[in-house]
């Protein structure tokens, strides 16, 4: 019989298990522990990562300057002009008009990941949600994928004009559309027929009002059905790191779906998205998604 040191030892070491997950060729360290429960992992993820990261002791948004009208960042070979409208965030709830951290460290991983091969973009078909300005969604294209932007109905011209504006090249590789998705509503059957390779998140929850909700339903079917690994930041592009942000890649179980997130992107109006398992079942393969 194994003694209590040998368990906690066995525990700690499947803790810090790093592996493989879809295509991404780099590793991972998994978040769910076997024999936890899903609120019990995601709490001691949490302040796994405070202590790791101290992000109070980091400057929030060091990428971006919510106070301009533009956003300018070299990505893929290109200068991308992200607009923003700062006066929109003095409305509740309204958060996608402006460019946060989160979306800036996720672009800049896929490029690094494509980059350094450890990730293949071109020809996949990939769903972005809550795309806010559409930074991500950019490049994305711009690195070969065939890529659905959407948001709530209120934020759709001003993401349009980003990807006109920053998606003209004539070297352009993949492609590019916007399309208006409510969670909670049935998705157009062009967003899941067929299903798309990955689906691409970065703080699409940017709300307090939105937490309850979001740990209640979202998190709880995504721990259900996903694997969920956290990329360290080693591997994101070394000059977009920050303690404030955390990037992880979900896979559902016995599928090749990839998500890539970095912690949700802001999306506002809550009390119009209704969040439930319907916003993750349709999600069939893998996806990466980042957070502040």
């Amino acid at each position: 019989m194994a003694t209590a040191a040998e368990v906690e030892t066995g525990e700690e070491t499947e803790m810090m298990k790093m592996v493989k997950l879809g295509s991404y060729d780099g590793k991972v360290r998994l978040l769910i522990v076997s024999g936890d429960s899903e609120s019990e992992s995601a709490a001691e993820e949490t302040m796994l990562l405070w202590g790791i990261q101290q992000p109070t002791l980091s400057k929030p948004n060091a990428f971006v300057a919510q106070s301009s009208l533009n956003l300018r960042i070299d990505a893929c070979g290109h200068s991308l002009s992200i607009l923003q409208s700062p006066s929109s965030l003095g409305k509740p709830g309204v958060t996608g008009s402006v460019m946060w951290d989160s979306g800036v460290v996720l672009g800049k991983f896929l490029e690094h990941a494509v980059d350094s091969g450890m990730l293949l973009l071109h020809g996949k078909k990939i769903v972005e949600l809550g795309s806010g300005c559409g930074l991500v969604g950019c490049i994305a294209a711009l690195l070969g994928a065939q890529v659905i932007l959407t948001d709530l109905p209120d934020r759709l011209r001003l993401l349009k004009k980003n990807i006109q504006n920053n998606l003209r090249h004539g070297d352009l590789r993949g492609s590019a559309v916007v399309t208006e998705l409510t969670w909670g509503d049935d998705p157009d059957q062009d967003l899941i027929q067929p299903l798309p390779d990955y689906v691409l998140g970065s703080d699409v929850i940017y709300s307090e009002g939105a937490v309850d909700s979001v740990l209640e339903y979202f998190l709880e079917a995504a721990m259900k059905d996903f694997v969920i690994g956290r990329v360290e930041q080693t591997q994101w592009h070394p000059d977009y790191c920050s303690p404030r942000v955390v990037v992880y890649i979900l896979l559902m179980h016995l599928s090749g779906i990839k998500t890539v997130t970095t912690q949700y992107n802001p999306v506002s109006c809550v009390e119009k998205m209704p969040l439930g398992q319907k916003a993750v079942g349709w999600l069939q393969r893998e996806a990466f998604m980042a957070k502040t």
